[in-house]
């Protein structure tokens, strides 16, 4: 699996003519599955989310994780981190995972961080959506679950 986390001041889904979720600070995480990926690679990137030290302690310093209390999470689906443009212009998903499967891997992403304590709100899975952001810094990292020490 692989992450997209950015930290915002807001973030939000319109999708369907409708607004489907909004946030105040958190991050904003797009989230693509691969063929092969596990519910173990999508509990560890969970976990791994949850852990990343991306907001400012009490001195500045980017030391600390997402507040259970003052922060939440908008985790939206994106099959298009799997897009392979090595080969000409048009983009080969060949390495994404199905729709069931990448369906199965973002649900159990969701659930892993709910499970941690955190509000999380969601886009629609396969749908058209449209994110409005507010970067806060602006803070951008990739998260792979491949390649990883497994302890």
């Amino acid at each position: 699996m692989k992450l997209v986390v950015q930290r915002v001041n807001s973030a939000a889904i319109h999708a369907g003519g409708d607004w489907v979720a909004r946030i105040g600070n958190g991050a904003l995480v797009f989230v693509g599955a691969a063929r092969g990926d596990t519910l173990e690679d999508s509990r560890y990137l969970a976990r791994k989310t949850a852990q990343l030290r991306i907001f400012d302690d009490e001195v500045g310093r980017l030391n600390m994780p997402i507040d259970r209390e003052e922060g939440s999470f908008l985790v939206v689906s994106q099959f298009t981190l799997y897009g392979d443009c090595s080969k000409g212009n048009r983009p080969s998903y060949m390495e994404a995972a199905d729709p069931e499967e990448g369906r199965v891997l973002y649900d159990e992403y969701i659930r892993s961080l709910q499970s941690l304590g955190y509000e999380v709100h969601t886009g629609r899975f396969q749908e058209h959506m449209h994110v409005e952001l507010e970067n806060d810094g602006p803070i951008t990292l990739i998260l792979e679950s491949r390649g990883r020490t497994k302890t």
